[in-house]
């Protein structure tokens, strides 16, 4: 399906392929030998999206354009089954696993891989050839590489001065050594996120009620 969108309609190369239950709204452009498969959503509607020559997009991937960051994808890249794709670019020959995810602001390298279920973060940069390996997270330019330290989300509190100023929320944190904390938009009741950052103490709960102190290296 293609959706025309604030006056920009999806552009197809004659070659590309759109399966009948694939989404492609806005200014969207696909290059030739390109393959959009089932449930795979492309959208536009906030920033373009460019996608380069013979490029699998697999079965209930979401590519998002961003205002800010618009979605560049070179040549002969693998996005695998439900990966996200959030305002990021990737470099020519890269593979993008099933469930990986990209943050805004991200740039993979040529050939760069990112496994199953891996997260490049936002504002991250990957080599040429870098590999995020099954579940971990890569943050930072030039990007370091953690390991999740417990599944799934953990919570966040964050406590100041001001007794009326305390907040809680969720995100994840990756390293087991220094705690890296990540999301930290999700925080609530605390301001904007300049206050979270000045919090007096900041610590996150895992899924077996252990908790650590943390430290924030960036926003979503």
């Amino acid at each position: 399906m293609l959706v025309e969108h604030r006056g920009a309609r999806p552009s197809v190369d004659p070659s590309a392929y759109v399966a009948p239950t694939a989404v492609l709204c806005g200014d969207v452009r696909v290059g030739a030998g390109t393959s959009v498969l089932f449930g795979a959503v492309v959208t536009a509607e906030d920033g373009q999206v460019t996608i380069g020559q013979r490029c699998s997009i697999m079965e209930n991937a979401l590519v998002r354009g961003r205002a800010a960051h618009p979605v560049r994808i070179g040549d002969d890249v693998l996005v695998g089954p439900h990966a996200h794709l959030n305002g990021t670019e990737v470099g020519d020959g890269c593979f993008l696993a099933t469930g990986a995810s990209l943050f805004p602001g991200s740039r993979l390298g040529r050939s760069a891989e990112v496994r199953i279920n891996g997260v490049v973060h936002v504002n991250t940069v990957l080599a040429d050839d870098a590999m995020v390996p099954i579940g971990w997270v890569a943050v930072g330019d030039p990007a370091r590489i953690f390991a999740q330290r417990a599944p799934g989300v953990v919570t966040i509190f964050a406590y100041f001065r001001d007794p009326a100023v305390q907040a809680q929320g969720s995100g994840f944190v990756i390293s087991p050594r220094g705690y890296i904390l990540t999301n930290s938009h999700v925080i609530t009741n605390a301001g904007d996120a300049q206050n979270v950052r000045a919090a007096d103490q900041l610590f996150v709960e895992f899924a077996d009620g252990n908790r650590a102190e943390a430290k924030i290296v960036g926003w979503d």
